[in-house]
């Protein structure tokens, strides 16, 4: 029978959570700035292999829901009349989804996001979590913005995350953490999500070598009104480009087995310190089962 835990048991646990996790980078992101959409590469041999984070105590996120969203998709390239369709994003008309950039060999921002994912959720069910991912696959196209949003906020996520890379000049560098505007709908969140935001910066500041982004954003941080996945939101959430894959440098990072999993072990570490710090104020649920 599932059995309720009481904020100070759920807070030891998260604390005890963040403590344990060793890492080495984080990863995330959102819909990008305006862009040409670049011609599809060729298909990725690369796959996730097994995450390896140091031992974090079984069943310390025990209760906890944390929503992860790769962005775009391996075959968003080839369904162009699905993902240019218009969407309401809770503000404005926006295009149900973008195809995403990749780097100069032709290594796609979708297959990035996608082995991020895998490994963070890894991490994360190894804690005790319920993962909830938007696409569990990258062979094929959308869904749409809104209903990523969608299956986040009807799983009743404690918190989410959109992994992205950016597609921004050659010559620029770093990752930006994309933080919601209130829209109405996702104005409860708006604190909790940069809340987060600093935990994410922290984290991916101190355990992977991607600098702060030097041509996007202030401190690494950009406030957005126009993006469907952070307008729609009802939980705490951000969008993170974890690095430039226009950059030679950056992409050299992005495109590494090793550095994918230093980014997800990292996410997993600024996940459970700011449910951390968000149960002892009172600004998440608290009151969680586990079977």
């Amino acid at each position: 029978m599932a059995r309720p835990l009481t904020r100070r048991t759920l807070l030891r646990a998260l604390v005890g959570a963040a403590a344990g996790v060793g890492v080495a980078g984080v990863t995330w992101s959102a819909t990008r700035h305006p862009r040409a959409t670049t011609p599809k590469a060729g298909p990725s041999t690369s796959k996730p292999s097994e995450t390896t984070s140091s031992a974090v105590a079984r069943g310390a996120l025990a209760g906890i829901v944390v929503g992860i969203d790769p962005g775009h998709n391996g075959d968003n390239w080839e369904h162009t009349s699905y993902i240019n369709q218009s969407v309401w994003n809770g503000r404005e008309e926006e295009t149900c989804d973008t195809t995403g950039t990749q780097e100069a060999n032709g290594y796609t921002e979708a297959q990035f996001a996608f082995n991020v994912a895998q490994y963070l959720a890894a991490i994360l069910q190894g804690q005790g979590a319920t993962v909830v991912l938007t696409r569990t696959t990258n062979t094929g196209f959308g869904p749409c913005i809104t209903e990523r949003a969608s299956i986040v906020n009807n799983a009743g996520a404690h918190v989410a995350v959109s992994i992205h890379a950016d597609g921004g000049p050659v010559t620029g560098r770093g990752f930006s953490i994309l933080e919601p505007v209130a829209s109405g709908v996702n104005d409860a969140v708006i604190s909790a999500s940069q809340s987060l935001g600093e935990h994410v910066r922290s984290a991916f500041l101190s355990e992977t070598p991607m600098p702060v982004s030097d041509y996007y954003g202030v401190d690494g941080i950009v406030p957005r009104d126009d993006l469907g996945g952070l307008n729609l939101t009802t939980v705490p959430m951000v969008m993170v480009e974890c690095g430039n894959m226009p950059n030679p440098t950056d992409a050299a990072l992005l495109v590494d087995p090793g550095f994918q999993q230093q980014a997800a072990a990292a996410f997993a570490k600024a996940i459970t310190t700011f449910l951390a710090a968000s149960s002892s104020h009172g600004s998440v649920k608290t009151t969680v089962t586990t079977a």
